[in-house]
């Protein structure tokens, strides 16, 4: 009698754990990586795109001739701002630089003067003319963007300083509450008397190391009782 209660009950066990299992089984759970339907691309205008394109690209031509307009004057500001840190000499264009300039293109046949050099030797010649006029010389760095007598008469309107900026500002008129003090001011005995040749900083040296400025300022070495 124990042994059938034992397998009916074995056998109600089994039943419920296959009933359960077949539950757990038929149930769905809905994943978050599951791949979602790629929507199709809506038909455009066709005739709008290609107007479109077309106006991108007319814009960016004209930006590109602007470009192409402005890119000589550039370099040629370029070339003017940074004279002083260049081994270059000063330039200061004259009054009737045009007048010169068109002489000269006249006399080296070359009658556009927005127009392209029709050789190498052309523009050779008409560059030479200048450099001998003006006693100014296109630099090696710029020659390949001299391309016509317009880009020429850039050049030679901008001017070159190749003093410091601080040596330029003398000429300049600053504002009333601005005061630059050019020259250093330094301590010497023999120049400095007001007080018996006595400094603030008895023991306090002012050499001057620079070959340059040692021409221009006396360096006074300091009297040491020690060491």
């Amino acid at each position: 009698m124990a042994g059938i209660i034992r397998s009916l009950t074995s056998s109600s066990v089994v039943n419920i754990l296959g009933n359960s299992l077949k539950t757990v089984s038929s149930r769905r759970y809905a994943s978050s990586n599951r791949v979602k339907r790629i929507k199709k691309p809506e038909i455009t205008d066709r005739d709008a795109n290609q107007a479109k394109s077309a106006a991108m690209r007319a814009e960016n031509e004209e930006q590109g001739a602007l470009f192409a307009g402005k890119r000589f004057q550039s370099v040629a500001q370029s070339l003017s701002s940074r004279g002083y840190l260049r081994a270059v000499k000063p330039y200061q264009p004259p009054a009737n630089v045009e007048e010169q300039l068109e002489s000269i293109a006249k006399a080296n046949g070359i009658t556009d003067r927005k127009g392209v050099f029709s050789g190498s030797e052309q523009k050779f010649a008409f560059l030479a003319a200048c450099s001998e006029a003006f006693g100014h010389s296109v630099p090696n760095s710029v020659l390949h963007e001299v391309l016509t007598v317009e880009d020429a008469l850039v050049f030679y309107q901008t001017p070159i300083d190749t003093r410091l900026p601080l040596d330029a500002i003398r000429n300049m008129e600053l504002p009333e509450n601005l005061y630059i003090q050019q020259d250093a001011v330094r301590f010497h005995p023999e120049t400095d008397t007001m007080f018996g040749g006595k400094s603030a900083f008895p023991k306090s040296s002012t050499i001057v190391t620079g070959i340059k400025y040692k021409q221009k300022y006396r360096g006074h070495e300091a009297k040491k009782s020690w060491p």
